[in-house]
């Protein structure tokens, strides 16, 4: 089963997808996506962990998410991926092709989409990522880009997933 959590910066959606995660059944991972490269994403993630009960194994990283997910998916019931939008700016500043690795990202998740398992008692992956469309257009081509990407990206996770939650204001919203 996938769950898609998505939301603006700082509306609580985090939380709530620990929350919902945490309690569900099973061995528990926590893919983190962010990079601690300034001090102040050093503090950002360092908070993060402390907010993490103890029965949550952490696994930092950046760009390889796709294989991780395959790899740890017999390991782990509970798997929660926070945030697909710092995932897709490493990728793209690290001159990745985006468009492959969001391929190879729904091509992992699929397998865990309850509607692939039928019968079978899914694994529970969480996901969360930002919504960054719904304001202005970006002056700049590669804010416009990220944009765009982040709207391809979080358009097709939504679409394989079971369940999708916008947060608002600290208040989740089921819209699918």
């Amino acid at each position: 089963m996938i769950t898609f959590i998505i939301g603006g910066a700082r509306s609580g959606k985090s939380a709530f997808a620990l929350s919902e995660a945490s309690g569900t059944k099973g061995k528990k991972a926590y893919i983190a996506t962010a990079q601690a490269l300034d001090e102040e994403m050093r503090q950002r993630i360092e908070k993060h962990k402390k907010e993490r009960p103890a029965e949550w194994t952490t696994i930092e990283e950046p760009l390889e998410v796709s294989s991780l997910i395959k790899d740890i998916q017999k390991n782990y019931e509970v798997i929660l991926i926070d945030c697909l939008t710092l995932w897709l700016s490493n990728l793209m500043l690290n001159n990745k092709d985006v468009e492959k690795e969001i391929g190879s990202f729904i091509s992992a998740l699929s397998p865990l989409a309850s509607a692939s398992r039928p019968g079978r008692q899914p694994s529970a992956l969480f996901i969360v990522s930002n919504e960054v469309g719904m304001g202005i257009v970006p002056e700049n081509e590669a804010a416009r880009t990220f944009r765009d990407l982040a709207g391809t990206l979080n358009r097709k996770v939504a679409g394989i997933s079971d369940e999708v939650y916008l947060v608002t204001a600290g208040i989740p919203i089921k819209i699918k």
